[in-house]
């Protein structure tokens, strides 16, 4: 069960950022990462910094047939293989999903299988396209000094779908870089629990608070560099996975790893670990089919950052010691966490109705009608029918969605309601009007 607390000796042990390789600077995100790999790999860069323009000319699935079967030992150091990872695994993608879900392939050739499962299995990673490779491993400053900003990033890779591809992973960047804050802070809450120090608990979960609402502004900006109809019609596709997805119901055979299909589930916001400590942090428990997906999801993380969350959880509970010191102040800043952290997934649960359930809406539709523009038509015949009512993690996104959502929300210490404890964003507002508009016939 997510969120329990044991006790056990690593409660005597002080907690650091480095030991589980977390940047102080950039929490999970890889700092720096590296922007090729040495010469002999040119076959992989050279076809994967054109995925989508292969993609589009139908020439993906032939150039990495003719792709040589590459050693992987030459990959010597920790970046090295976060790329080869990323390199691989965008190839992967465009490779099964380059005809949409009307011709999916049963077989990933040996060239890609090969490599792919070894950088995989040394990095501890599935061989499939993670939040590990299109997020934090998929960026660079264009002004080495210059900000971290959307003007100042660029991706490694990319996908189908244009600036979009673009705004949504570098949206979801700077996400995980408004976390940093809070993640070095429960360094803190643990260590003053730890000596009963109810004040540096205090001022540590308020810096907590704080940037998970930095999170949630962050968040927003995927209005701004997302196109729904584009991540939802053509850019979705290349997340999705082969597990759970009736597009690919045998799975996929990694040719020269295993003659049997294998399953792995598509990219997902569950994998990051950022979410994942706030939960074992406060006591969020998390059961049934959505923690069962949740706990999976941590197999899709790189293993240091799974073992920081496990090691947050091994401690003892940071919610029984909130109550036992009854301090106002504490608890009122605990609760505060709380509160947030369903705001948060509340204004996700309103992003995925603007990026998924009203444009699915909208292509029932227009299947059914066959009116609208011709652009919009072509956009959404490309839509990925088995995915309408579900992640690309795999999950029924909306039951899911809630369910964890209401489970955070039962974490709180009072009984108040957490929905009146923050004024609804006018963004939330429109949203929700256009999601009652809707007409499903």
């Amino acid at each position: 069960m997510m969120g329990t607390k044991v006790k056990n000796t690593k409660s005597e042990t002080p907690l650091s950022l480095e030991e589980f390789l977390i940047s102080e600077d950039y929490g999970f995100i890889l700092p720096e990462p590296l922007t090729d790999l040495p010469v002999y790999y040119k076959p992989w860069m050279d076809i994967a910094r054109n995925v989508p323009e292969l993609i589009s000319s139908h020439s993906l699935r032939l150039r990495i047939h003719d792709m040589p079967l590459l050693e992987t030992h030459l990959l010597q150091t920790h970046r090295e293989l976060r790329l080869a990872h990323l390199a691989l695994s965008i190839m992967t993608m465009g490779y099964v999903w380059q005809e949409g879900e009307r011709e999916t392939v049963k077989v990933l050739p040996q060239s890609l299988s090969v490599p792919f499962c070894e950088v995989s299995h040394i990095l501890g990673l599935p061989p499939i396209l993670t939040h590990a490779d299109t997020v934090l491993a998929n960026w660079k400053k264009r002004d080495p000094d210059g900000p971290f900003s959307m003007e100042n990033l660029e991706l490694l890779f990319t996908l189908p779908g244009g600036e979009s591809v673009r705004g949504f992973f570098l949206v979801t960047l700077l996400v995980e870089l408004a976390a940093v804050p809070g993640l070095k802070s429960i360094l803190d809450v643990i260590n003053g629990f730890h000596y009963n120090d109810v004040a540096m608990v205090t001022k540590a979960l308020d810096v907590v608070s704080q940037a998970i609402d930095s999170m949630k502004q962050a968040l927003k900006l995927m209005h701004e560099y997302v196109d729904p109809s584009i991540f939802y019609g053509i850019m979705r596709i290349y997340l999705s996975g082969w597990k759970d997805n009736p597009s690919m119901p045998e799975g996929l055979v990694y040719q020269g790893v295993q003659e049997k299909p294998m399953e792995f589930s598509g990219g997902s916001a569950a994998q990051s670990s950022i979410l994942h400590c706030f939960d074992e942090l406060l006591g969020v428990q998390h059961e049934g089919n959505s923690g069962d997906f949740l706990r999976r999801m941590r197999d899709y993380m790189p293993r240091s950052h799974t073992q920081f969350i496990e090691n947050i959880s091994s401690r003892p509970s940071l919610r029984s010691f909130v109550l036992q010191q009854a301090d106002e102040r504490l608890t009122h800043t605990f609760e505060q966490c709380v509160v947030r952290l369903v705001d948060f997934r509340n204004y996700h649960i309103n992003m995925v109705t603007r990026y998924i359930t009203i444009p699915a809406s909208r292509a029932k539709q227009l299947r059914s009608n066959k009116q609208g523009l011709a652009e919009e038509l072509d956009v959404i015949r490309r839509a990925p029918t088995a995915l309408e009512e579900r992640g690309t993690g795999g999950s029924g996104i909306m039951t899911f969605l809630k369910t964890v959502r209401d489970e955070t929300k039962d974490t709180s210490i009072s009984q108040f309601t957490v929905e009146n404890q923050i004024s609804p964003d006018p963004s939330i507002t429109e949203i929700q009007k256009a999601a009652s508009e809707l007409i499903i016939e």
